[in-house]
């Protein structure tokens, strides 16, 4: 695998599920198809309420015949294991968290490769994300670190930002239904697959013409913090939107936001108050399919 720059993720953690029912029940919990997944690709998922809203948002992948690994911020690990436990019942799995077993390291600068396909290099995988040259590799922990030059994590939440992709992360937690980030534009939901919690509500949310909101890019001078309110400057007693991930190099801050559509229209937005920092909007990298 070619050498890129690299940043030990140390605040992700990985899920294990284990069991001859381990592909099926993540099938029947998360917004993407894992019955059919092979062994070259990785899935992206998110978990959500009855309500469609997102308690987590993980990238899964086969490690073994019966094995899955999910990988997300630690933040949400526990809380999402717990809460998928309650759903085991009589399902041949096991789950638990595996995150002490692994280093997870984010790469930049990586070969072009399709999002979500899967590159193995011994006990290691490569996992190639949306954005240009952007991969995460997750390894044995004991394993030495990859090659390259380290990376800071405002670089990693930067180039992040720039791809136009968030995780959820505490400060976020059902605070979006996946449209609202971007989700389904980037791989992570599977209309075509079969119930799951808030299945329903993230349908019509795609086929009613009916999302008003989407994940935005922006560049700003001040530092920004997930979870902080968003404000346009015509209305400043209500926020038009919310910081989904951000990351700051050279005294400017790239932004991934989640935004009202009409805020976009005129008038401008600001971080934190209507009288705070103003946001400059970016281009997206990717199209938004327009709503049927």
């Amino acid at each position: 695998m070619s050498q890129a720059s690299q940043l030990r993720l140390s605040d992700w953690g990985v899920i294990r599920a284990q069991g001859a029912d381990a592909a099926s029940f993540l099938h029947s919990q998360l917004t993407q198809d894992f019955a059919l997944l092979d062994s070259d690709h990785a899935r992206l998922a998110g978990f959500c309420t009855a309500k469609g809203r997102l308690l987590a948002t993980m990238v899964g992948w086969k490690h073994g015949e019966e094995e899955i690994l999910l990988a997300l911020p630690a933040e949400t690990l526990a809380a999402t294991l717990k809460r998928l436990s309650m759903f085991v019942l009589r399902a041949k799995c096991k789950l638990s968290d595996a995150s002490g077993e692994f280093a997870i390291y984010g790469l930049l600068g990586t070969p072009a490769a399709q999002a979500w396909s899967l590159a193995r290099d011994g006990d290691a995988v490569q996992i190639a994300l949306p954005g240009a040259g952007r991969a995460l590799r997750v390894q044995p922990v004991d394993a030495p670190a990859p090659a390259g030059a380290a990376i800071t994590a405002d670089d990693w939440a930067w180039a992040e930002a720039e791809a136009g992709m968030a995780w959820v992360r505490g400060a976020t937690v059902e605070a979006f239904v996946p449209q609202m980030i971007n989700f389904e534009v980037l791989g992570g939901v599977n209309f075509k697959k079969g119930c799951y919690p808030g299945q329903e509500i993230v349908a019509r949310s795609q086929y009613r013409g009916t999302l008003k909101r989407r994940l935005q890019v922006f560049e700003t001078d001040a530092a920004a913090t997930v979870g902080q309110e968003i404000f346009h400057s015509a209305d400043p007693e209500q926020p038009a939107g919310v910081v989904a991930g951000s990351g700051t190099r050279a005294g400017r801050t790239a932004i991934a936001a989640e935004i009202k559509l009409a805020a976009l229209e005129d008038g401008s937005l600001h971080l934190g108050s209507a009288t705070g920092a103003q946001l400059r909007p970016r281009s997206l990298p990717y199209e938004i399919p327009p709503q049927e």
